[in-house]
C-alpha cells in the first residue's frame, strides 16, 4: 500500500517535471543597459550591464524581466534590452578553449575570467562550442563558464 505522503510526493514530481525547471538564459543587447531594483523605469538604478553580459530570466512580465547574474544578484531589466543571443561568461581565472571537445586537443585560445563567449553548441560530453568576440571558435569545459 502506498502512503498518502508518497502519493503527494509523486503528484508534486509530476507537476514539477524537468521541463518546468528549464532555465532561460538571455544576454544584454547593448552597452550601458540599466538594471533596476523594481520593474519600472522609476525604480532605483542598481548598475549598468555591458553588451553580451549573460543573465538568467527568473520572472517575465510584459515589459520587464527579473534576471539573475553570474554573482547571483537579482535585478529588473527592460525586456527590449535583452537579446536571444546565448552567451556564457568565463568563471575561472583562465579557460582553455580547444580545437575539439577533448582535453588533449590543440589549444585554440585562452579566455580570462569575465570574458563573454557566444554559445554555439552543446555537446553531450561536458564541453560547449563557443566563439570569442574576435571570431575564434573552439570547445570549452562547461565547468569553466556560467550561463548554461
Amino acid at each position: 500500500m502506498v502512503s498518502r505522503h508518497r502519493i503527494g510526493l509523486l503528484l508534486l514530481a509530476s507537476v514539477f517535471s524537468s521541463s518546468a525547471w528549464a532555465l532561460e538564459f538571455r544576454s544584454i543587447l547593448s552597452d550601458r543597459t540599466v538594471m533596476y531594483d523594481t520593474p519600472s523605469l522609476r525604480g532605483k538604478k542598481l548598475y549598468l550591464a555591458s553588451r553580451y553580459y549573460p543573465v538568467e530570466v527568473i520572472v517575465s512580465l510584459e515589459h520587464f524581466a527579473k534576471v539573475r547574474d553570474v554573482a547571483g544578484e537579482l535585478a529588473w531589466v527592460e525586456k527590449k534590452r535583452l537579446s536571444e543571443k546565448r552567451m556564457v561568461l568565463v568563471n575561472v581565472s583562465l579557460a582553455d578553449v580547444r580545437q575539439a571537445a577533448d582535453e588533449n586537443a590543440a589549444l585554440v585560445f585562452q579566455a580570462e575570467r569575465n570574458v563573454a563567449l557566444e554559445l554555439l553548441e552543446y555537446t553531450n560530453t561536458g564541453w560547449l562550442k563557443v566563439r570569442h568576440p574576435d571570431g575564434a571558435t573552439g570547445f570549452v569545459r562547461i565547468s569553466q563558464v556560467w550561463g548554461t
